[in-house]
């Protein structure tokens, strides 16, 4: 093996610390310079024991004061902080797929936003009892998508997708009362039980946290992914690129960023409007290059095959090339940090939604009516601005790693299908893979999802952790920015068969694909939580016994802390690289990594050093091999 056809996270580093002095040349400054400025970080904060929930405080936990003034303790305390993050993480991912689901309901047959995956509608109409016998598709579409938008608010009864779940897992969730009832109902219900003179038992606000998830990840996640891969085709195996690398000096430049693909679908099909094209020659430029960052970089890239310039951290370093013609945003992960930046170079800074108003930006609001001529205004206004760049400050980053993007649960079926051709029982089915697992050619199964975090070095949690699993024969699945990290090492590709175990690279050879594989952005990993129930169907295990964990490295945001419930409350162990903010409360380190596992079957394992995390993921995993006799 060649390690010079995998990119390393030493080789990263030297390109980011070559974009920094580009930063400081321009007067402009960066993360690491805001990390700096805020180090020392707040000890009462990191541990979650510091409470402004009301204007009495803000009180914080200490040996002389162990209670704020209402009278609550750290553990309190500590549980209501977590609880709101859950909550906050929940109403970003759900309102996500709240804006898909309008989206679907303004689809028509001659408008902006069109059906591409008739066929994945017609069985999610089937599935909630819609008529579609003689009925026009788009017809369907418009009711489905009220009956989506119904999970939102309905007054009665639990998230319709639970019943995709096992039947265990089902009556479990009844039982201890987590089985989500509408989703802005559990937020609600987290914010009112959080607010001053409330709950303040840290168990009943951890079983909240277990519920508030559930509506994100059996909820609101899940209808973004259904919607989306409805309004904009369910993704399968295609090829791209990932890393700053797939900036081209001779191109217009447009980064798409955030999470929800509807802008960036307009800007994509307008970048490949042969007027356009020929208007960017006209410039000077030989065309229109759309590149990606953060979970926008995957929605477009599964479906289109479009370039990934990057994860949350590149975000900045991508305009400091002084290549970016525009950087057009959409929702969640944006530096406010942009609209300065981009000032110093001649980047267009687009923001594109009300929910994502940030100052120095231009505001272009997007509508289904009028979407597809604002994709073009704006891909028009990125080339008008490709002769307005610097050449002093132009920096060309060379590395750019291949990657293959797109396997949906539909597109994993489809693969394992084409090697089981003379079985006609297991087509359609997780069978070959299953049998995999059990002879032991494959130990197992991880997701690592997750964002990359200034706390420890970014990328490199989620690249050493990968290449020690898939060494052990243990397939990987990611989303995310943890998927972009892969990509830029070098992970997703083919290729990345020849740093596996015997088994994981035979398995690899014979269904044709990279030992890594991408299951899109983080609203996605409902698609594993799919995945996951659907083994276990056809297994007949319960999802606790499976061989397989969930990982978040280098988790940041409050979204991972909704995933993070949700995957547990499905049974599955989540191993965090990055301590939870509750470390003020031993009652509150117990309940999420031992009391939930009590309930649930899936707890979290906590370690800061990869090294020490991946040893613990693998224990795991041959634990509940042993556990099921194989």
């Amino acid at each position: 093996m060649d390690v010079r056809n995998f990119t390393s996270v030493e080789q990263m580093e030297e390109e980011a610390k070559n974009l920094k002095e580009r930063a400081a040349a321009a007067g402009a400054e960066t993360w690491e310079d805001r990390k700096k400025a805020q180090t020392p970080q707040c000890k009462f904060g990191e541990d979650g024991i510091c409470c402004r929930i009301c204007s009495m405080g803000p009180c914080r936990i200490t040996p002389k004061a162990p209670r704020g003034i209402c009278g609550a303790d750290a553990h309190a305390i500590a549980g209501r902080n977590y609880l709101r993050m859950v909550a906050g993480g929940t109403a970003a991912h759900s309102d996500h797929g709240r804006e898909i689901c309008h989206t679907l309901h303004a689809t028509r047959p001659d408008g902006h936003y069109q059906i591409k995956d008739p066929a994945k509608l017609l069985r999610l109409a089937n599935e909630w009892g819609v008529k579609t016998e003689g009925r026009d598709i788009y017809d369907i579409a418009h009711e489905v998508a009220e009956i989506g938008l119904m999970e939102y608010g309905k007054p009665f009864g639990t998230q319709r997708f639970l019943t995709r779940a096992t039947e265990e897992r089902q009556k479990l969730w009844h039982e201890l009362g987590i089985a989500p009832r509408a989703i802005d109902r559990e937020i609600a219900t987290a914010m009112h039980m959080t607010h001053m003179g409330n709950t303040a038992d840290a168990e009943a606000l951890v079983r909240q946290a277990l519920r508030t998830g559930m509506a994100d990840g059996w909820g609101g996640s899940m209808m973004g992914t259904e919607m989306t891969d409805i309004l904009f085709g369910t993704p399968q195996p295609r090829e791209t690129e990932g890393d700053l690398g797939v900036l081209d000096k001779d191109m217009v430049n447009i980064i798409v960023h955030g999470h929800d693909p509807a802008m960036s679908e307009m800007i994509v099909l307008a970048s490949e409007d042969k007027d356009l094209i020929e208007y960017a020659r006209s410039k000077g430029a030989k065309g229109i290059n759309v590149c990606g960052l953060c979970c926008t970089a995957n929605e477009v890239t599964m479906r289109h095959g479009v370039k990934m310039a990057g994860n949350f951290l590149q975000q900045e370093n991508a305009i400091l090339t002084g290549m970016v013609e525009m950087i057009a945003v959409d929702v969640q992960c944006i530096f406010p940090s942009i609209g300065p930046l981009s000032e110093c170079f001649h980047t267009k800074f687009i923001t594109t939604s009300p929910i994502a108003r940030i100052p120095n930006s231009e505001y272009v609001e997007f509508h289904p009516e009028t979407a597809r001529e604002k994709g073009r205004e704006l891909v028009r206004a990125a080339i008008d601005n490709f002769e307005r760049r610097d050449p002093a400050k132009i920096y060309e980053p060379k590395k750019k790693q291949g990657a293959r993007v797109g396997y949906s649960c539909e597109a994993i079926i489809k693969e394992l299908d084409g090697v089981t051709n003379s079985y006609v029982d297991v087509r359609g089915t997780y069978k070959p893979l299953i049998d995999c697992i059990k002879a032991g050619v494959l130990r197992g199964a991880v997701a690592i999802v997750g964002c990359n975090n200034p706390k420890v070095r970014p990328d490199y949690s989620h690249i050493e952790i990968m290449k020690e699993l898939i060494k052990n024969d243990i397939i990987v699945v990611t989303t995310g920015c943890s998927a972009q990290a892969a990509a830029k090492a070098g992970l997703m590709k083919p290729e990345a068969k020849e740093l596996c175990g015997a088994g994981l690279k035979r398995v690899c050879e014979l269904v044709g694909i990279p030992p890594v594989l991408h299951m899109g952005s983080c609203v996605d990993i409902s698609r594993i939580m799919l995945l996951v129930n659907d083994v276990c169907k056809q297994w007949g295990i319960r999802c606790d016994q499976l061989p397989a964990v969930g990982c978040a490295p280098e988790w940041m945001s409050e979204k991972a802390v909704a995933i993070a419930n949700y995957v547990v409350s499905t049974g599955i162990d989540v191993y965090l690289g990055i301590e939870p903010q509750v470390k003020g409360s031993a009652q509150m380190m117990e309940l999420i990594t031992e009391g939930t596992r009590k309930l649930t079957g899936g707890g979290f394992i906590i370690n800061t050093d990869p090294h020490v995390l991946v040893q613990k993921m693998i224990d795991g995993i041959e634990k509940k091999r042993a556990a099921l006799g194989i």
